[in-house]
Order: structure tokens, then sequence, then C-alpha cells
């Protein structure tokens, strides 16, 4: 299967998760008769982005139908999506190449020494599938297993290493944000054999992923505080700063503050 057919299939998915979100009280529509799914019909949304129903229901369905600028920011506008929504609607109905082979991501230049600069405050390089590529001492320290793991990667290590529950003190709210930033770029990357088997991965072991995936939430890499539970400090306060790698834009360079006991 190809990477554009499975690409529209990951724009129908994602036109399809945003429409069920919105109630016909909130567009100003309606509510006539039972509905059998959530939100709003296909038509309704054709209705208010100024398509046709037939055409909107191709690009759900995933046929190879090729939306203008000017219909996608309409739809953009009928679902109520965000920037960075709009952004993942843009990049999903674009032409893109098809996936690298099936090999390791390898680091930019120079971005592996600067975790070790940085040190002691704890610092880590992620990929496009959110490999940890490399990462500090005091990284090591504090999340404790990763490095430890065959493949380090921040979702395997969210889901699946039993210490992340106890050093993430919200649990719940950081790994939702680590699957939607994950599902977001496994929309960019449909195709990515290292992407399937890690999503096929988190799904056998989380029950969380297997009831959150299909919400399709989506995120992007940002700066933040996150609470976290340190082996020598207790809980601690952290500010994390991510910045993208001019070289490799998918690879962020993340850099914690020094944390204050709670």
């Amino acid at each position: 299967m190809t990477t554009s057919v499975l690409r529209r299939r990951e724009l129908g998915a994602f036109l399809r998760s945003r429409r069920e979100r919105i109630s016909p009280a909130e567009t100003g529509l309606p509510t006539t008769g039972r509905r059998r799914t959530p939100g709003l019909r296909r038509e309704e949304i054709a209705l208010l982005a100024g398509i046709s129903a037939t055409w909107y229901t191709y690009l759900e369905q995933g046929r190879d139908v090729r939306p203008s600028g000017q219909v996608l920011e309409a739809l953009a506008t009928a679902l109520r999506l965000s920037e960075h929504e709009r952004d993942h609607l843009l990049h999903l109905a674009g032409d893109t190449p098809d996936e690298p082979a099936d090999e390791p991501e390898p680091l930019a230049p120079g971005v592996a020494d600067v975790p070790a600069l940085v040190e002691p405050n704890p610092s880590y390089v992620t990929g496009v599938r959110y490999d940890v590529l490399c990462h500090n001492p005091s990284a090591a320290e504090l999340f404790k297993g990763i490095d430890t793991m065959p493949e380090p990667n921040l979702a395997r290590w969210v889901f699946t290493e039993p210490a992340a529950r106890q050093v993430l003190v919200d649990w719940e709210r950081e790994a939702q944000n680590v699957l939607a930033r994950l599902r977001a770029a496994t929309g960019r990357h449909p195709d990515h054999p290292r992407f399937t088997r890690l999503i096929e991965e988190l799904h056998t072991a989380s029950p969380q992923v297997r009831a959150w995936w299909p919400r399709y939430d989506i995120q992007v890499s940002r700066s933040g505080t996150k609470r976290l539970r340190h082996p020598r400090l207790g809980v601690i306060t952290l500010t994390h700063t991510a910045f993208h790698v001019a070289e490799r834009p998918e690879q962020t360079l993340v850099i914690y503050s020094e944390g204050v006991a709670v």
C-alpha cells in the first residue's frame, strides 16, 4: 500500500474525528431526528464549509480527490480546528515523498554534544517518533529506566515502564500529551515501518493507548512545566524548553531547569 493511500486514509480518519466532536447546537444548526453517530453529519459539515456533500464524503472515505487550499481552509473553519490541527490537516492533504527505508534515525551533527554541555540540567534529544537519540546522566537519573531500554523511546517509556508512573506525578495528563504528539507525528508518516511497529507495540501493552488513540488528539512539542518525583530530591517542579534542530526539524532538544522541592 502506497504512502499516498495511507495518507488519504489518515486524512479521512482525522476529518471524521473532528466532525464527531461538534454538536449541531454549537454551529446553530437545528437538531432534527435521532442521530446514530455523535457530532455533525457529513452533509452538515459540507454545508458549513460550502462544498458538495458527496465530495466531502469522498475525502472521509480516503478516495483520490485533491482538495484545494481554499477548500481546506473552509473545512478548517467549519471543523473549528486549532492552529496545530489546521497545520496537521494541510500536511495530510499535501503531496509528500515516499517514506525512507526502515533504518535507525541519524542524529544531526553536533547535536549529541549539547545535553552534556548543560549538565546537571536533565536534557535529551528525541527523534521523529520520540526515540531518545541521546541524553545526559541527569536525564538518565530522573527518567529511571529509559537508558536501559533496548530502544529508548519516550512514548514506550511512558506507557510500558512501571517507573514512569512514579516519576510523572501527573502521569495521565503527561501520557495523554505524549500520545497526542506521537499521533500527530504518525499522521505525517503513515507508511513508516518503525512508526507502525511502535504503535502496534503500544496498543498491545497499554489499555490507555487503546482507549485514547481513536480520539485523534494531536499536539506539537512545546515548552512548559512538569511535576516529577526525583530519586534524591523528591517531588520537584521542572520547567522544560523544547528546541527544534535546524538541520532536522522533527528532532527536538529538550532541556529541563533545576527543580524546586515541594
